[in-house]
Protein backbone atom coordinates (compact mmCIF):
# COMPACT_ATOMS: atom_id res chain seq x y z
CA UNK A 1 0.00 0.00 0.00
CA UNK A 2 1.60 3.06 -1.16
CA UNK A 3 2.55 5.62 1.85
CA UNK A 4 -0.40 8.72 2.57
CA UNK A 5 0.99 12.11 1.38
CA UNK A 6 0.39 13.34 4.80
CA UNK A 7 2.68 10.98 6.42
CA UNK A 8 5.59 11.60 3.61
CA UNK A 9 4.07 9.55 1.03
CA UNK A 10 3.77 10.69 -3.03
CA UNK A 11 0.67 12.59 -3.07
CA UNK A 12 -1.97 11.51 -5.82
CA UNK A 13 -1.98 14.46 -7.33
CA UNK A 14 0.72 17.49 -7.64
CA UNK A 15 -1.77 20.37 -8.63
CA UNK A 16 -4.38 20.66 -6.24
CA UNK A 17 -8.31 20.00 -7.54
CA UNK A 18 -10.82 22.36 -6.34
CA UNK A 19 -13.92 20.86 -5.37
CA UNK A 20 -15.81 23.32 -7.74
CA UNK A 21 -15.00 26.42 -10.38
CA UNK A 22 -16.64 28.41 -12.81
CA UNK A 23 -16.11 27.34 -16.84
CA UNK A 24 -15.88 30.49 -19.04
CA UNK A 25 -15.51 30.20 -22.54
CA UNK A 26 -14.73 32.78 -25.45
CA UNK A 27 -18.58 33.11 -25.98
CA UNK A 28 -18.93 34.36 -22.42
CA UNK A 29 -15.62 36.70 -22.27
CA UNK A 30 -17.36 38.20 -26.11
CA UNK A 31 -21.29 38.62 -24.52
CA UNK A 32 -19.51 40.62 -21.82
CA UNK A 33 -17.03 42.63 -23.85
CA UNK A 34 -20.41 43.49 -26.08
CA UNK A 35 -22.07 45.02 -22.91
CA UNK A 36 -19.31 47.09 -22.18
CA UNK A 37 -19.21 48.63 -25.37
CA UNK A 38 -23.43 49.37 -25.29
CA UNK A 39 -25.19 52.16 -23.83
CA UNK A 40 -26.44 50.37 -20.66
CA UNK A 41 -24.38 48.47 -17.97
CA UNK A 42 -27.04 48.43 -15.49
CA UNK A 43 -30.70 48.68 -15.20
CA UNK A 44 -30.67 48.35 -19.08
CA UNK A 45 -32.25 45.59 -21.53
CA UNK A 46 -30.06 42.55 -20.95
CA UNK A 47 -31.62 42.25 -17.52
CA UNK A 48 -34.51 41.51 -18.18
CA UNK A 49 -33.87 39.42 -21.35
CA UNK A 50 -31.72 37.28 -18.59
CA UNK A 51 -34.44 36.97 -16.75
CA UNK A 52 -37.05 36.28 -19.59
CA UNK A 53 -34.47 33.43 -20.68
CA UNK A 54 -34.14 31.81 -17.15
CA UNK A 55 -37.92 31.73 -16.39
CA UNK A 56 -37.99 29.65 -19.44
CA UNK A 57 -35.52 27.29 -18.63
CA UNK A 58 -37.13 26.46 -15.17
CA UNK A 59 -40.86 26.21 -16.58
CA UNK A 60 -41.61 29.37 -14.44
CA UNK A 61 -43.40 32.91 -15.58
CA UNK A 62 -41.80 35.40 -13.83
CA UNK A 63 -37.92 35.41 -12.66
CA UNK A 64 -36.36 38.38 -10.90
CA UNK A 65 -32.55 38.88 -10.99
CA UNK A 66 -30.39 39.91 -7.78
CA UNK A 67 -26.97 41.05 -6.95
CA UNK A 68 -26.61 37.27 -4.52
CA UNK A 69 -27.94 33.77 -3.62
CA UNK A 70 -28.43 35.53 -0.45
CA UNK A 71 -30.15 38.82 -1.97
CA UNK A 72 -32.32 36.00 -3.52
CA UNK A 73 -33.53 35.25 -0.29
CA UNK A 74 -33.94 38.04 1.19
CA UNK A 75 -35.90 39.04 -1.75
CA UNK A 76 -38.29 35.65 -1.37
CA UNK A 77 -38.95 36.52 2.23
CA UNK A 78 -40.22 39.79 2.33
CA UNK A 79 -42.15 39.26 -1.01
CA UNK A 80 -44.14 36.78 1.95
CA UNK A 81 -44.33 39.64 4.31
CA UNK A 82 -42.12 37.72 6.67
CA UNK A 83 -41.66 40.16 9.92
CA UNK A 84 -41.69 40.07 13.56
CA UNK A 85 -44.33 37.21 14.98
CA UNK A 86 -43.59 34.87 12.01
CA UNK A 87 -41.88 32.00 12.25
CA UNK A 88 -40.02 30.38 9.21
CA UNK A 89 -38.81 26.84 9.28
CA UNK A 90 -35.96 25.99 7.85
CA UNK A 91 -33.55 23.15 7.76
CA UNK A 92 -30.32 22.59 10.18
CA UNK A 93 -28.10 21.28 7.09
CA UNK A 94 -27.80 24.18 4.87
CA UNK A 95 -25.75 27.36 4.66
CA UNK A 96 -26.12 30.15 6.81
CA UNK A 97 -27.98 32.32 4.32
CA UNK A 98 -30.78 30.34 4.37
CA UNK A 99 -31.30 30.99 7.75
CA UNK A 100 -30.23 34.72 7.95
CA UNK A 101 -32.56 36.48 5.70
CA UNK A 102 -35.31 35.30 8.14
CA UNK A 103 -33.96 37.02 10.61
CA UNK A 104 -33.05 39.72 8.41
CA UNK A 105 -36.90 40.73 8.28
CA UNK A 106 -37.13 40.14 12.25
CA UNK A 107 -38.82 37.09 11.96
CA UNK A 108 -38.34 34.13 14.07
CA UNK A 109 -36.23 30.75 13.04
CA UNK A 110 -37.35 27.23 13.60
CA UNK A 111 -34.80 24.67 12.47
CA UNK A 112 -35.98 21.26 11.53
CA UNK A 113 -33.97 18.46 11.13
CA UNK A 114 -33.14 16.32 7.94
CA UNK A 115 -33.55 12.80 6.52
CA UNK A 116 -30.85 10.92 7.64
CA UNK A 117 -30.31 9.26 3.85
CA UNK A 118 -30.74 12.15 1.80
CA UNK A 119 -29.95 15.27 4.23
CA UNK A 120 -32.82 17.21 2.89
CA UNK A 121 -35.70 18.31 4.74
CA UNK A 122 -37.53 15.75 6.60
CA UNK A 123 -40.98 16.68 6.00
CA UNK A 124 -42.17 14.84 9.41
CA UNK A 125 -39.60 16.93 11.42
CA UNK A 126 -41.64 19.95 9.27
CA UNK A 127 -44.62 18.79 10.30
CA UNK A 128 -44.30 18.83 14.31
CA UNK A 129 -42.55 22.16 13.84
CA UNK A 130 -45.76 23.91 12.49
CA UNK A 131 -47.59 26.41 14.81
CA UNK A 132 -50.24 28.81 14.02
CA UNK A 133 -47.38 31.37 13.54
CA UNK A 134 -45.61 29.92 10.86
CA UNK A 135 -45.53 32.24 7.61
CA UNK A 136 -43.50 29.94 5.59
CA UNK A 137 -40.92 26.83 5.20
CA UNK A 138 -37.35 27.05 3.03
CA UNK A 139 -37.12 23.83 1.52
CA UNK A 140 -33.19 23.86 0.52
CA UNK A 141 -31.53 21.12 -2.20
CA UNK A 142 -28.97 19.83 -0.70
CA UNK A 143 -26.13 18.89 -3.17
CA UNK A 144 -28.61 19.75 -5.86
CA UNK A 145 -31.14 16.99 -5.21
CA UNK A 146 -35.09 18.43 -5.16
CA UNK A 147 -36.53 17.62 -1.82
CA UNK A 148 -39.82 15.65 -1.55
CA UNK A 149 -42.25 18.70 -3.33
CA UNK A 150 -45.78 16.53 -2.94
CA UNK A 151 -45.50 15.83 0.92
CA UNK A 152 -44.16 19.48 1.50
CA UNK A 153 -46.83 21.07 -0.53
CA UNK A 154 -49.45 18.87 0.59
CA UNK A 155 -48.39 20.24 4.74
CA UNK A 156 -48.12 23.87 3.72
CA UNK A 157 -51.20 23.86 1.12
CA UNK A 158 -53.87 22.74 3.54
CA UNK A 159 -52.51 25.56 5.87
CA UNK A 160 -51.71 28.56 4.11
CA UNK A 161 -48.11 28.12 4.70
CA UNK A 162 -46.04 29.34 1.78
CA UNK A 163 -43.06 27.40 0.66
CA UNK A 164 -39.84 29.01 -0.20
CA UNK A 165 -37.59 26.02 -2.72
CA UNK A 166 -34.00 27.27 -1.76
CA UNK A 167 -32.52 25.82 -4.81
CA UNK A 168 -29.31 27.19 -5.00
CA UNK A 169 -27.86 23.47 -5.70
CA UNK A 170 -30.30 22.68 -8.00
CA UNK A 171 -30.13 24.50 -11.30
CA UNK A 172 -31.25 21.85 -13.59
CA UNK A 173 -32.49 19.24 -11.87
CA UNK A 174 -35.90 17.75 -11.42
CA UNK A 175 -38.41 16.58 -9.37
CA UNK A 176 -40.93 13.74 -10.65
CA UNK A 177 -40.20 15.70 -14.62
CA UNK A 178 -40.76 18.82 -13.64
CA UNK A 179 -37.81 21.41 -13.41
CA UNK A 180 -36.64 22.74 -10.08
CA UNK A 181 -37.54 26.42 -10.16
CA UNK A 182 -41.46 25.88 -10.75
CA UNK A 183 -41.62 23.42 -7.63
CA UNK A 184 -42.37 25.91 -5.00
CA UNK A 185 -44.13 29.24 -4.65
CA UNK A 186 -40.77 31.22 -4.56
CA UNK A 187 -37.52 29.60 -5.77
CA UNK A 188 -33.98 31.03 -4.95
CA UNK A 189 -31.18 30.30 -6.87
CA UNK A 190 -27.15 31.14 -6.77
CA UNK A 191 -24.95 32.03 -9.35
CA UNK A 192 -21.83 32.13 -7.57
CA UNK A 193 -18.77 30.65 -9.53
CA UNK A 194 -19.07 27.60 -8.41
CA UNK A 195 -22.82 27.12 -8.99
CA UNK A 196 -24.17 25.19 -12.44
CA UNK A 197 -24.52 28.84 -14.14
CA UNK A 198 -22.29 32.29 -12.74
CA UNK A 199 -22.56 35.92 -13.53
CA UNK A 200 -19.79 36.19 -10.69
CA UNK A 201 -21.99 36.75 -8.17
CA UNK A 202 -25.34 37.13 -8.33
CA UNK A 203 -29.09 35.24 -7.92
CA UNK A 204 -32.32 34.83 -9.31
CA UNK A 205 -36.16 34.08 -7.82
CA UNK A 206 -38.44 32.53 -10.28
CA UNK A 207 -42.48 32.44 -8.94
CA UNK A 208 -45.78 31.82 -11.02
CA UNK A 209 -47.08 34.78 -8.75
CA UNK A 210 -46.89 38.31 -10.71
CA UNK A 211 -47.48 40.18 -7.55
CA UNK A 212 -44.22 38.84 -5.50
CA UNK A 213 -42.30 39.81 -8.82
CA UNK A 214 -43.14 42.83 -8.54
CA UNK A 215 -42.70 43.48 -5.22
CA UNK A 216 -39.07 41.87 -5.35
CA UNK A 217 -38.58 44.17 -8.28
CA UNK A 218 -39.60 47.11 -5.84
CA UNK A 219 -37.18 45.66 -2.98
CA UNK A 220 -34.06 45.36 -5.15
CA UNK A 221 -33.99 48.61 -6.38
CA UNK A 222 -34.41 50.37 -3.17
CA UNK A 223 -37.64 50.11 -2.73
CA UNK A 224 -38.59 52.40 -5.48
CA UNK A 225 -40.98 51.25 -8.05
CA UNK A 226 -38.94 52.32 -11.13
CA UNK A 227 -35.44 52.11 -12.50
CA UNK A 228 -33.46 54.57 -14.53
CA UNK A 229 -34.01 52.72 -17.99
CA UNK A 230 -37.64 53.21 -17.14
CA UNK A 231 -37.60 56.75 -16.38
CA UNK A 232 -35.55 57.15 -19.04
CA UNK A 233 -38.06 55.65 -21.97
CA UNK A 234 -41.11 57.66 -20.70
CA UNK A 235 -39.01 60.83 -20.09
CA UNK A 236 -39.26 61.76 -16.85
CA UNK A 237 -37.64 61.93 -13.58
CA UNK A 238 -40.38 61.80 -11.10
CA UNK A 239 -39.90 58.62 -8.65
CA UNK A 240 -40.94 57.16 -5.06
CA UNK A 241 -39.98 54.89 -2.54
CA UNK A 242 -42.86 53.05 -1.39
CA UNK A 243 -40.91 50.26 1.11
CA UNK A 244 -37.46 50.05 2.75
CA UNK A 245 -35.90 48.22 0.10
CA UNK A 246 -31.76 47.16 -0.88
CA UNK A 247 -29.56 47.57 -3.74
CA UNK A 248 -29.59 44.08 -5.15
CA UNK A 249 -29.82 44.71 -8.92
CA UNK A 250 -27.62 42.79 -11.50
CA UNK A 251 -25.58 44.50 -14.19
CA UNK A 252 -26.29 44.02 -17.37
CA UNK A 253 -22.70 42.98 -17.96
CA UNK A 254 -23.32 39.93 -15.25
CA UNK A 255 -26.58 39.39 -17.14
CA UNK A 256 -24.89 38.76 -20.40
CA UNK A 257 -22.50 36.34 -18.54
CA UNK A 258 -25.09 34.77 -17.98
CA UNK A 259 -27.54 34.69 -21.05
CA UNK A 260 -24.09 32.97 -22.47
CA UNK A 261 -23.92 30.23 -19.83
CA UNK A 262 -27.14 29.39 -19.42
CA UNK A 263 -27.00 27.98 -22.64
CA UNK A 264 -24.81 25.25 -21.67
CA UNK A 265 -26.47 24.54 -18.84
CA UNK A 266 -27.72 21.10 -20.36
CA UNK A 267 -24.16 19.69 -21.36
CA UNK A 268 -22.59 20.62 -17.93
CA UNK A 269 -25.51 19.00 -16.03
CA UNK A 270 -25.11 15.87 -18.02
CA UNK A 271 -21.56 15.80 -17.27
CA UNK A 272 -21.99 16.22 -13.19
CA UNK A 273 -24.04 13.28 -13.75
CA UNK A 274 -21.64 11.24 -15.47
CA UNK A 275 -18.60 12.01 -12.93
CA UNK A 276 -21.53 11.33 -10.08
CA UNK A 277 -22.13 7.34 -11.85
CA UNK A 278 -18.34 7.00 -11.87
CA UNK A 279 -17.95 7.75 -7.96
CA UNK A 280 -21.07 5.67 -7.32
CA UNK A 281 -19.52 2.51 -9.53
CA UNK A 282 -15.90 3.53 -7.82
CA UNK A 283 -16.98 3.71 -4.21
CA UNK A 284 -19.85 0.46 -4.09
CA UNK A 285 -17.36 -2.22 -3.04
CA UNK A 286 -16.35 0.14 0.01
CA UNK A 287 -17.53 -0.33 3.48
CA UNK A 288 -15.63 2.65 4.96
CA UNK A 289 -18.00 5.38 2.96
CA UNK A 290 -21.00 5.88 1.46
CA UNK A 291 -22.66 8.17 -1.11
CA UNK A 292 -25.58 9.83 0.21
CA UNK A 293 -29.15 8.17 -1.31
CA UNK A 294 -30.74 9.43 -4.23
CA UNK A 295 -34.39 9.20 -4.58
CA UNK A 296 -35.41 7.46 -7.84
CA UNK A 297 -37.94 10.58 -8.86
CA UNK A 298 -35.25 13.06 -9.40
CA UNK A 299 -33.19 14.24 -11.27
CA UNK A 300 -30.02 15.57 -9.75
CA UNK A 301 -28.09 18.55 -10.30
CA UNK A 302 -25.06 17.86 -8.59
CA UNK A 303 -23.55 21.00 -7.25
CA UNK A 304 -22.35 18.73 -4.86
CA UNK A 305 -20.91 15.10 -4.53
CA UNK A 306 -21.14 14.21 -0.54
CA UNK A 307 -20.06 11.23 1.32
CA UNK A 308 -20.40 9.98 4.63
CA UNK A 309 -17.93 8.36 6.00
CA UNK A 310 -18.28 5.03 8.27
CA UNK A 311 -17.16 5.77 11.94
CA UNK A 312 -17.10 2.07 13.37
CA UNK A 313 -14.87 1.16 10.37
CA UNK A 314 -12.02 3.79 10.28
CA UNK A 315 -9.85 4.48 13.09
CA UNK A 316 -9.75 8.15 12.85
CA UNK A 317 -12.63 10.94 12.26
CA UNK A 318 -13.89 12.76 9.43
CA UNK A 319 -10.85 15.96 10.12
CA UNK A 320 -8.12 13.32 9.25
CA UNK A 321 -9.66 12.04 6.25
CA UNK A 322 -9.99 15.57 5.30
CA UNK A 323 -6.54 16.44 6.08
CA UNK A 324 -5.26 13.46 4.57
CA UNK A 325 -7.33 14.17 0.97
CA UNK A 326 -5.79 17.70 1.07
CA UNK A 327 -2.88 16.31 1.47
CA UNK A 328 -3.22 14.15 -1.82
CA UNK A 329 -4.07 17.23 -3.62
CA UNK A 330 -7.89 16.78 -3.73
CA UNK A 331 -9.41 19.65 -2.81
CA UNK A 332 -12.22 18.17 -0.64
CA UNK A 333 -14.75 20.66 1.58
CA UNK A 334 -17.71 20.07 4.39
CA UNK A 335 -20.69 21.30 3.68
CA UNK A 336 -21.92 22.33 6.15
CA UNK A 337 -21.94 22.64 9.85
CA UNK A 338 -25.34 22.74 10.99
CA UNK A 339 -26.53 27.15 11.10
CA UNK A 340 -27.75 26.28 14.94
CA UNK A 341 -24.20 25.62 16.17
CA UNK A 342 -22.50 28.96 14.48
CA UNK A 343 -21.30 31.09 17.20
CA UNK A 344 -24.00 33.81 16.12
CA UNK A 345 -26.97 31.75 16.59
CA UNK A 346 -25.84 30.12 19.43
CA UNK A 347 -25.75 33.40 21.10
CA UNK A 348 -28.13 35.40 19.86
CA UNK A 349 -31.06 32.51 20.00
CA UNK A 350 -29.49 29.96 22.28
CA UNK A 351 -29.44 27.10 19.78
CA UNK A 352 -26.80 24.28 20.65
CA UNK A 353 -26.37 20.70 20.27
CA UNK A 354 -29.03 18.24 20.74
CA UNK A 355 -31.90 20.47 18.36
CA UNK A 356 -30.99 18.62 15.57
CA UNK A 357 -29.55 15.40 16.33
CA UNK A 358 -29.47 14.22 12.32
CA UNK A 359 -27.75 17.12 11.06
CA UNK A 360 -25.29 17.10 13.56
CA UNK A 361 -24.34 13.56 13.50
CA UNK A 362 -23.84 14.05 9.82
CA UNK A 363 -22.16 16.70 10.22
CA UNK A 364 -19.26 15.04 11.87
CA UNK A 365 -19.06 12.34 9.02
CA UNK A 366 -19.67 14.19 5.65
CA UNK A 367 -16.91 15.46 2.80
CA UNK A 368 -18.16 16.94 -0.14
CA UNK A 369 -15.83 15.66 -3.09
CA UNK A 370 -15.15 17.53 -6.46
CA UNK A 371 -17.30 17.94 -9.18
CA UNK A 372 -17.50 20.64 -11.94
CA UNK A 373 -18.11 19.97 -15.39
CA UNK A 374 -14.42 21.17 -15.98
CA UNK A 375 -13.23 17.71 -14.17
CA UNK A 376 -10.99 16.11 -17.18
CA UNK A 377 -11.61 12.43 -16.52
CA UNK A 378 -7.98 11.92 -15.63
CA UNK A 379 -9.24 14.31 -13.10
CA UNK A 380 -11.55 12.33 -11.49
CA UNK A 381 -9.67 9.13 -11.43
CA UNK A 382 -7.47 11.32 -9.06
CA UNK A 383 -10.20 11.90 -6.92
CA UNK A 384 -11.23 7.71 -6.95
CA UNK A 385 -7.55 6.80 -6.36
CA UNK A 386 -6.74 9.74 -3.39
CA UNK A 387 -10.64 8.72 -1.96
CA UNK A 388 -9.51 4.91 -1.87
CA UNK A 389 -5.98 5.05 -0.71
CA UNK A 390 -6.54 7.39 1.93
CA UNK A 391 -10.22 5.32 3.64
CA UNK A 392 -8.23 1.72 2.68
CA UNK A 393 -5.31 3.51 4.81
CA UNK A 394 -7.16 4.22 7.79
CA UNK A 395 -10.01 1.23 7.85
CA UNK A 396 -10.24 -0.60 10.88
Amino acid sequence: MADLAIEGGKPVRKNPLPYGRQSVDEEDIQSVVAVLRSEWLTTGPKVGAFEEAFASAVGAPHAVAVSSGTAALHAAVYALGVGPGNEVIVPAMTFAATANCVVYQGGTLVFADVDRETLLIDPEQVEKKITSRTKAVIAVDYTGQPCDYDRLKALTDRRGIKLVADACHALGGAYKGHPVGALADLNTFSLHPVKHITTGEGGIITTHDATFAQRMRVFRNHGITSDHRQREASGGWHYEMVDLGYNYRLTDIQCALGLSQLRKLPGWIARRQEIARRYDAAFADLKTIKPLVVRPDVSHAYHLYVIALDPDRLRVKRDAVFAALRAEGIGVNVHYMPVHLHPFYRKRFGTGPGLCPVAEEAYEQIISLPIFPGMADDDVDDVIAAVRKVVTAYAV
